[in-house]
């Protein structure tokens, strides 16, 4: 991608012509991997997507196989049926494999954290989603910038964690200011044991903090609180269990969704609350 541009889509801008920006990643992925993030956008940002005067949507790091951007490209049309799908990747080879399915408004190319879009057009929504999971914490902060620089004024950066099969997911939604705002906590309910066991699908900005001390443990402990206080629900099922913890935890945390949202087994609450003691970002919901 860095010094072709995107095929479809006329000349490349600058950032086109340097280096794709990150090192190659594992990989994996399968089909329904991203369904929760994919459907939070649609619930959630749908109203930034239909009043999009460009909708394009980028895809950072789509793996060895283009699966789930051909899943986001179908998802997102239920809100924007006119929307614009880009997926980049840095190694030539998946880039290659991905080729055959692309289509009107849904485009592949090599490409790394720059998102090297053609000059002049700006990601409504960028998502990257397994990606910096793989890096070291340090790398953090600029991969979020680089991309975010690619973002309309009022863009989103939706940057998360996932396992294998999609059951599990945390993931950030962060502003065009490379600021996170929300962390949204997602899980597939039946055969779900306790809130902490997300810990493990935490993002890279978050993981290492997950210990005593830290906001993000805090919050963890006072979900399993609340998940144990509601026990007796389970008798009505994890469904019934999950909103009752979650509507005990709203009254002392910042949680920014509604009923809706949590029913499906979701919860979001404000970065600021969560975020690492030592570089606090103050945030909305």
């Amino acid at each position: 991608m860095g010094t072709r541009g995107i095929p479809g889509h006329g000349a490349p801008g600058a950032g086109a012509r340097s280096r794709p920006s990150g090192v190659i990643t594992r990989g994996t992925t399968n089909p329904n991997r991203l369904r929760r993030v994919d459907r939070w956008l649609t619930g959630v940002h749908g109203r930034l997507l239909r009043t999009a005067a460009d909708p394009l949507v980028v895809d950072v790091g789509y793996g060895a196989s283009p699966v789930t951007t051909l899943e986001l490209l179908r998802r997102l049309r239920t809100v924007r049926p006119d929307v614009e799908v880009v997926g980049f990747e840095i190694d030539p080879e998946r880039v290659a494999a991905a080729l055959p399915y692309a289509r009107e408004r849904l485009t592949f190319a090599r490409g790394g954290f720059e998102v090297p879009l053609p000059a002049g057009r700006s990601a409504t929504v960028i998502r990257a989603f397994n990606v910096l999971r793989q890096y070291d914490e340090d790398a953090v902060p600029a991969a979020w910038a680089r991309m975010c620089a690619r973002l309309a004024p009022d863009g989103l950066l939706v940057e998360g964690t996932c396992d294998e099969l999609g059951r599990r997911a945390v993931w950030l939604g962060i502003g065009a200011d490379a600021r996170p705002r929300t962390v949204t906590f997602a899980t597939r309910l039946a055969g779900f044991d306790r809130p902490s066991e997300l810990a493990e699908r935490l993002p890279k900005a978050l993981i290492h903090g997950n210990v005593p001390g830290e906001p993000i443990h805090a919050f963890l402990t006072a979900f399993d609180r609340a998940w144990d206080l509601h026990a007796p629900l389970g008798a009505f099922g994890a469904r019934q269990r999950w909103i009752a913890a979650t509507d005990t935890l709203a009254r002392d945390w910042p949680v920014c969704d509604g009923p809706a949202r949590r029913r499906q087994g979701e919860l979001t609450v404000a970065w600021s609350a969560v975020a690492p003691s030592d570089r606090n970002i103050r945030s909305r919901c």
